[in-house]
Order: structure tokens, then sequence, then C-alpha cells
């Protein structure tokens, strides 16, 4: 039997929210920062408004779209998440410097599947990372999707992924378009570590507590 992947709720824009996503059995929660498109972003004033107010045990995520080191390291200062969501294509050399800076800060990196090159892409970067998160953006339009597109993906090349990079230890989350009705046909076909979520489990654009139940429901249904 497959375990059941632990969750990350998206897009938290508030501590009610925040709170609302732990009891529904959220593992983690993200939280956005400044995206030059994309739903979810608040300031990073009410980021670590929101961090500071949380117990030790849940995970959070500040998803950032910052592609150095040093612009990346004085978010988390300012904003004091457990992890850094980068969901733009990273340096290496960026990364290793980020590494150096932020040891103990969790790194887990974004790759948007589009074609066989987003494998590479994904191998290539994970020796750099702790984690590989799989989405449905894409980096090369004019204005750039990172996130929160509602759309699902190949999950076939998400399977090849995340396989590749389990290989090498690190840990695959599955994000896109997942919703209480896919969410079974999801986890068969790419046995994700994680999954995460923003739109599915949202009405008018706030966290819906019916909807979370559901989604914790389809995933976990009863014996």
């Amino acid at each position: 039997m497959i375990a059941a992947p632990v969750v990350k709720i998206c897009c938290i824009s508030s501590a009610d929210e925040a709170r609302t996503a732990i009891a529904a059995g959220a593992y983690a929660l993200g939280l956005v920062s400044a995206m030059p498109s994309g739903p979810g972003v608040i300031s990073e004033g009410l980021i670590a408004e929101i961090t500071a107010g949380l117990r030790s045990t849940v995970q959070t995520f500040l998803l950032t779209s910052q592609l150095t080191a040093a612009g990346i390291t004085r978010q988390h200062r300012r904003c004091r998440t457990t992890t850094l969501q980068l969901v733009d294509q990273v340096p290496f050399s960026e990364l290793e410097q980020l590494r150096l800076t932020l040891p103990d800060i969790w790194l887990v990196q974004v790759v948007h599947v589009q074609g066989e090159a987003s494998v590479d892409e994904a191998v290539a970067v994970a020796p750099y990372v702790d984690a590989i998160l799989l989405d449905s953006g894409n980096t090369k339009l004019g204005l750039k999707q990172l996130g929160g597109t509602g759309r699902t993906h190949d999950w076939s090349l998400s399977r090849r992924i995340r396989d590749a990079v389990a290989a090498l230890g690190r840990p695959t989350y599955l994000a896109g378009g997942i919703t209480s009705a896919n969410v079974a046909a999801a986890v068969a076909a790419v046995q994700p570590f994680g999954l995460d979520l923003c739109n599915s489990v949202r009405t008018g654009g706030r966290l819906d507590a019916d909807k979370l139940a559901a989604f914790f429901k389809a995933l976990n249904p009863p014996a």
C-alpha cells in the first residue's frame, strides 16, 4: 500500500488561514512573497507575523522569486520561515552560496514540468537543494508563471523525475491542479513525498474548511 504523502497548503494569507490548514492536517504552509504573477501574494511583514505565531511542529515555506543568494537571504531574515521554496531557476553558484549562508534552512527548488528537458533540469539541480517541487508554471513567458496556475502537467514525466531524484536522496513534492477528485490518481501515478495545494481548497480566494476536509478524506479514505 502506498503511504499517503504529506500536504502543504500554499497561498496562506492570514493567521486564521494558517490555523485552519493546520487543523485540517497540513504538514506545511506556503507563504507567497512578491511574484510576477499568480495568487496568494502577501507582504513580508504579514509573512513574519504569521510565522511568529505558529508552533514549531509545522513547516513554513517562503515562496521567493529572487535569483541571488543575497536577495533570498535578506528575505529569509525578514520572514523567518523553516524552508525556502525557489520558484524560478536560481543559478547553481547562488545555491551554493545560499547553502553556506543558511545551512539550517531547507531549500526546495521548483521545476516546472514542460517536457523532457525538465527531467534533466531536476537531476542537475537536485544535489544543490533538499527537495524538488514539480509544478505547472512557465518561466519562459514574458510575464513568468511561477506557480498557482491550477493546471495539471504530465504526471508520467513527474514520476520519472521523482524516481531520478529519489536515487539522489531527494524527496519530491507534486503541485499543479491537484484536487479531491484527482488526488488518488496523482498519488498512484507519481508517489511523491508531498502534495502542494492552493486554488483547489479555496472558494472566492479564501481557504475553505469544507474543501480541505474533502481533500484529506479523498487522500486518506476511511478503511
